[in-house]
């Protein structure tokens, strides 16, 4: 009976939204949170990604320019 006054105590002490007891065993149903740094981390890479894809789709533009000005 110890432990669970123990984990009471622990469950009132700290936030427990996203928290459940199920069989006496403390589930974590919380997302999964990221840093401030991964998230920087991971928006430069999609702002890399996106850059790079830009890219591409600008030079197959001017391609697709040149060819109709050839023509001409």
């Amino acid at each position: 009976m110890v432990q669970m006054s123990h984990l009471f105590l622990y469950l009132s002490i700290m936030k427990t939204e996203g928290l459940t007891i199920k069989n006496g065993r403390l589930v974590n149903n919380r997302p999964n949170q990221m840093t401030g740094i991964q998230e920087a981390s991971m928006y430069r890479q999609m702002m890399k990604r996106q850059y790079k894809i830009d890219s591409i789709a600008d030079g197959i533009e001017r391609a697709e320019m040149r060819k109709g000005l050839r023509l001409i």
